[in-house]
């Protein structure tokens, strides 16, 4: 069964975008083996730090490695990619043998798509996505799904995802699975 590694770029306990990773999972229910990364013990980046490798790092170096394709969860600050998501993605794209700092990564050439769930501004942050990840040699694939947070949710705290949204999750799901089957294929 195929690999997939959502990261959610919140680190709110249940934020909107864990929601609809959550509900994207379920989608994926028999299609893929779903797992999400915990990167909380991921320090800031600092190169002084870069060796010995540290044991959080090596962590989700392994898991994205692992993976045959990763779905990317991301709310919007500021029109722009979250903080500890970049610099999540800042660890992953260093060269896993930094005798050689051009040399592969663990995020290299991996199949990646992105989702968010925002009170607007999704466009930007897909733009900054869709410039940062081919620069850090990460493959895109298919349309990125971008949903608003429902009224509701502000106060009970539970992202209502309409049929549209599960619609586009799905296509954007059956562009990724089939992109894992052509990557495996070659």
């Amino acid at each position: 069964m195929k690999k997939l590694l959502f990261i959610v770029g919140s680190q709110r306990h249940n934020s909107f975008n864990y929601q609809l990773a959550n509900q994207t999972k379920e989608l994926l229910a028999g299609k893929a083996e779903v797992s999400i990364l915990d990167y909380s013990k991921v320090p800031v980046f600092n190169q002084d730090l870069e060796t010995p490798v540290l044991s959080s790092v090596q962590a989700v170096r392994d898991e994205v490695l692992a993976a045959d394709g990763i779905w990317i969860f991301s709310p919007v600050y500021n029109f722009s990619i979250p903080g500890p998501l970049k610099n999540l993605l800042d660890w992953l794209s260093r060269a896993l043998d930094l005798s050689d700092t051009t040399g592969a990564s663990a995020l290299n050439n991996k199949l990646v798509t992105v989702s968010s769930v925002a009170n607007g501004g999704y466009d930007k942050v897909f733009e900054s996505f869709k410039e940062l990840l081919p620069f850090i040699r990460m493959q895109v694939v298919g349309d990125f799904t971008g949903t608003r947070v429902n009224d509701e949710a502000w106060a009970d705290n539970k992202l209502v995802v309409s049929d549209e949204t599960k619609a586009s999750l799905l296509k954007q799901a059956a562009a990724l699975l089939a992109a894992i089957d052509e990557k495996s294929a070659k």
